[in-house]
């Protein structure tokens, strides 16, 4: 007890004199400096006013403007209400990613900025949302990337044949219906562009399936890796490609009828996959072996896994056919070791489900304006636009199924999911828009289609999968 009286005694000596002696030079040196003042022709110490309540207020206003407070605000809000809504649609049986749709819708023009207009404009300036969509679009990123290597690459071999049928006909099904429904809408709805490019573009956004939204929602129902789900998956992968490949055609079309423009896209994109195969795959399994044990991988080799994902979502950007297709890629040529796919996929899930992917779906949300459809006239054929939209995409998808074997009840479900739109639709629709093809009435439109045609997917497959259609399916 003495000694350690002793010992605690000797350095609280020690401390008062390290804290005195060095306080002491601080001084000094300090006192010293008054000296260069002089020299540099400073005659008297600025000292900062004592501020006033009513400026300490103005200051705290400043600081709830700054764009790093207004951007933690923003994902508190679209976190908090994605969460919330997400929760209570859950109890109907809604997926989560629709209540994170929603919740963009909510905090955008439609609703908070009716009713709300000034906190609105406070919480979502015009000047942030370029850094929200940039950040999402990661997000998006490196989800499309843990679906990659979530997917077992020997059961796509099994189901090529299949899905590349039914994928095909759910894509020429809408998109001719698509077509045909521009014949009518041109007239009215449709901006000054030429015919081709509008029902083109009618076309394709008809047809597209969305692969993230789809790819979740199997997720949260647990039947991904199921021979459904790698059926569904397969037909949306080789969808979404196909989609791609064909947008890049229509824009082409519309921008300056360079059909050869979309050749060479499609050109660069099977060197692109080639050489991700064949290049990178067995150089990526080579440090795999030799820098993964005992389930862990070691972080000095982390960092190249995610060079080689931004860098081949970077070539598929500038090829033409979306980053997000790259990340997809990116994600299969990982390692098939089962181990080292699930030490990845939990390195990066967390961050990339529950923080970056609710901005990507409340994005969307943000630029659509609900208001614009303010006569029945407008809702009478914003619902002719979703009846087309599903009669082509499931019907579609599920004869086609059937055709190659599946059976009614396994049909119609492959139909109810690639007749899921939700965020690649508004992808594409936003891409319209931005071309001048689609009129603000249209966008929000097909964008309604969209939400639709995501919302109906968990109601319809419950109905599907109830004990009576069982038995009329049999």
């Amino acid at each position: 007890m003495r000694v350690r009286g002793e010992l605690m005694k000797k350095n609280i000596i020690f401390y008062i004199m390290v804290i005195g002696g060095l306080g002491l030079l601080l001084w000094i040196v300090l006192q010293q400096g008054k000296t260069l003042e002089i020299n540099k022709g400073i005659t008297e110490v600025l000292l900062i006013p004592k501020k006033e309540t009513g400026s300490i207020f103005n200051e705290l206003f400043h600081n709830l403007q700054h764009p790093l407070s207004i951007f933690i605000l923003q994902m508190l809000s679209i976190i908090s209400t994605g969460r919330l809504l997400g929760w209570l649609l859950g109890k109907i049986g809604q997926p989560a990613v629709i209540g994170e749709i929603i919740a963009g819708i909510f905090l955008g023009p439609s609703l908070m900025g009716l009713f709300f207009p000034a906190f609105s404009t406070f919480l979502f300036p015009a000047t942030s949302l370029p850094n929200l969509q940039f950040l999402s679009q990661i997000g998006l990123i490196l989800f499309m990337f843990i679906i990659g290597m979530e997917l077992d690459v020997s059961e796509l071999k099994k189901n090529a044949h299949t899905a590349l049928i039914v994928s095909h006909a759910s894509i020429i099904c809408p998109f001719f219906l698509g077509v045909g429904l521009a014949y009518f809408l041109y007239p009215t709805y449709a901006p000054n562009v030429p015919f081709s490019a509008f029902a083109l573009f009618m076309g394709i956004a008809m047809s597209i399936t969305a692969f993230p939204v789809l790819a979740r929602i199997l997720q949260e129902r647990g039947i991904t890796h199921s021979s459904l789900g790698t059926t569904v998956i397969t037909c949306a992968a080789v969808d979404d490609v196909t989609g791609w490949c064909l947008l890049a055609v229509v824009i082409a079309v519309i921008k300056a009828g360079a059909i050869t423009g979309s050749l060479i896209t499609l050109l660069l994109s099977v060197g692109y996959i080639l050489m991700m195969f064949f290049g990178v795959k067995p150089l990526l399994k080579h440090f795999a072996n030799r820098y993964f044990t005992h389930e862990t991988i070691k972080k000095s080799i982390l960092p190249l896994f995610f060079l080689m994902l931004l860098l081949s979502a970077y070539v598929t950007e500038i090829i033409g056919i979306h980053a997000l297709f790259g990340a997809f890629v990116a994600g299969i040529i990982i390692p098939s070791n089962f181990d080292f796919r699930k030490v990845l996929v939990q390195k990066i899930e967390d961050i990339s489900l529950i923080l970056l992917l609710p901005l990507f779906f409340a994005f969307s949300g943000l630029r659509t304006q609900i208001g614009l459809l303010n006569t029945p006239i407008l809702w009478g054929i914003c619902l002719i636009v979703i009846i087309v939209a599903v009669t082509g995409k499931l019907a579609g998808s599920a004869i086609a199924a059937r055709f190659v074997g599946h059976s009614w009840k396994e049909s119609l479900s492959i139909g109810v999911l690639m007749n899921t739109r939700g965020l690649v639709e508004l992808v594409i629709l936003n891409i319209g828009y931005d071309l001048g093809v689609l009129s603000p009435e249209l966008f929000t439109m097909m964008v309604l289609m969209a939400l639709a045609t995501t919302f109906m997917t968990g109601p319809s497959l419950d109905m599907i999968n109830s004990l009576r259609l069982n038995r009329l399916l049999e």
